[in-house]
């Protein structure tokens, strides 16, 4: 997939949809809609492409979590996500940092960690809320794959997904690549972490069948409360969340400051924002959240990144061949980029290589000696957005 071949199929898709959508038959507006769709910018923007520089890795520990495995050394946010989050009084917590950075990571081990200390008391320890079923579903595959890849964790920690779908194949237990789905399985032997959305929530804490789910439930069983992509949940849907959750607490007799929050996001904003975003959280939670409440990440920065890269290419795309550095000339990816680089490094790359993916890892390296690379991750911002241009899809 080629990205800016992606959004001219997309553009076309939605001009020819507004199109047929609203039909002008007046004849004094002939013709509007089509001069409104050709304007710049008069109703599409970009396509963005953006160099981001790689997460600043933290003290490179992998046994912050005595009785886990943690598969990866975690990078800076995410251990100072386990420091709040983690021990006997986790701390509310909005965790903001950008898409790849590991968010759901952020939350997980710490959870996992308390269910495994609780192992074998009764009850539902964690909700996750997610806002898309589909979403709740990619995640508990990931959950239940780190479940089971865990000696300590497998046949000791259990999660659920309860959502408005009925599976064909429900699960009634844990698998490598499972979790549990069948209903009455959930509602008869609930699990330490349930998986649900927020309107299924609500049928959860009304209907009298569902009342088995929370049977097990003492005021401090549930520790943890995550709701990701907390941003899709503004105006009225925020205020039905945060009505939601004041009514979970007091249906559980959840005592204030027990419960912790997490909030995750992408596109929040920025540390300077920190205190409207809290306040926002807190309003949402119910809950009291510090001046330190907020997680954002921590980038490498320019100098670090190309510090031990030497410069050894300098020459950029002539003019007479800039047609060349259009995609939708070429019949498929691989000749695509075989044409690329050798564009910008004077070098060919056999097709086999780029078929099996190799080349990529080359690619890395190859770009960090470039001057024209060197630059765009310098200069940031503007000079990033001047580089889309020229350099296409090739530098993604």
């Amino acid at each position: 997939m080629i990205p800016s071949v992606l959004a001219a199929q997309l553009k076309t898709g939605v001009e020819d949809f507004l199109k047929t959508t609203f039909p002008v038959s007046t004849p004094f507006f002939h013709g509007i809609m089509d001069n409104l769709l050709s304007q710049p910018e008069g109703v599409f923007k970009g396509p963005f492409l953006g160099l981001q520089l790689p997460f600043e890795t933290g003290s490179q520990r992998t046994d912050i979590f005595p009785e886990i495995t943690l598969p990866f050394p975690p990078y800076l946010h995410q251990e100072h996500a386990f420091a709040r989050l983690s021990g006997p009084k986790p701390k509310s917590t909005i965790v903001a940092t950008g898409t790849g950075s590991g968010k759901t990571e952020c939350f997980l081990y710490p959870i996992l960690d308390h269910c495994y200390r609780h192992r074998g008391e009764p009850g539902i320890k964690a909700i996750l809320i997610y806002p898309m079923n589909a979403l709740a579903s990619d995640q508990a595959t990931r959950l239940a794959r780190m479940i089971y890849g865990d000696t300590n964790l497998k046949g000791n920690v259990t999660a659920g997904l309860f959502v408005g779908q009925s599976e064909k194949d429900p699960r009634m237990g844990m698998s490598d690549d499972a979790i549990i789905s069948h209903k009455d399985t959930l509602r008869h032997s609930p699990p330490d972490i349930l998986l649900t959305n927020y309107k299924m929530l609500d049928y959860l804490l009304i209907r009298a069948k569902d009342y088995p789910l929370w049977q097990h439930n003492r005021p401090e069983t549930l520790r943890y409360l995550v709701v990701d992509e907390l941003h899709t949940f503004d105006g009225a849907q925020g205020t039905d969340l945060a009505c939601l959750l004041r009514r979970l607490k007091a249906r559980l007799d959840t005592p204030q400051g027990v419960l912790c929050c997490v909030g995750t996001s992408a596109t929040l904003g920025e540390k300077s924002e920190a205190n409207r975003l809290v306040a926002y959280a807190s309003q949402i939670f119910g809950e009291t959240l510090d001046d330190e409440g907020l997680i954002t990440e921590y980038r490498v920065s320019a100098g670090a990144f190309l510090e031990k890269s030497l410069i050894s290419q300098v020459d950029i795309v002539p003019l007479a061949k800039a047609d060349q550095l259009n995609p939708e000339q070429y019949t498929d990816f691989a000749d695509y980029i075989a044409a690329q680089h050798a564009l910008w490094f004077n070098e060919t790359i056999p097709r086999d290589e780029i078929l099996d993916g190799s080349w990529r890892i080359d690619l890395c390296e190859r770009l960090k000696g470039h001057l024209f690379f060197r630059t765009c991750s310098r200069c940031w911002g503007d000079a990033c957005a001047a580089a889309a241009t020229s350099w296409s899809t090739f530098s993604a």
